[in-house]
């Protein structure tokens, strides 16, 4: 699990997609990859459409996180095309529209198991 924390990933991303619903972050989606990666367990996909949308979605994922004691393993970014928040088993891609058609992750990851909230 994220570091020092006592829920589960599935309450984990459910806590990261309301934050993303908050803020307005577009098409999110949440993938399952443990039965089609041996390295990849979790990923969260959204879009946002500026540069203060992106940061204002990774700062309210952060803090609601840290309200369960989950704190990030790192943050790569700001950009302003593309924020990874990693969360160790769980990592968290916030995109511009343009860069989520361009890396297609949800394409890359096609037989990875959508979940739901």
């Amino acid at each position: 699990m994220s570091t020092a924390t006592m829920i589960g990933y599935k309450e984990q991303m459910g806590i990261i997609f309301d934050a993303l619903e908050d803020k307005k972050a577009t098409d999110i989606v949440m993938l399952d990859l443990t039965a089609v990666s041996d390295s990849l367990d979790y990923f969260v996909i959204c879009s946002a459409t500026s540069q203060p949308q992106m940061s204002a979605l990774e700062r309210h994922v952060l803090e609601k996180l840290l309200e369960e004691d989950v704190r990030a393993v790192n943050v790569e970014g700001p950009s302003p095309r593309w924020v990874l928040i990693n969360l160790g088993a769980i990592l968290v891609h916030i995109m511009t529209p343009e860069t989520r058609d361009f890396y297609d992750l949800e394409g890359l990851w096609a037989d990875a198991k959508q979940m739901q909230r």
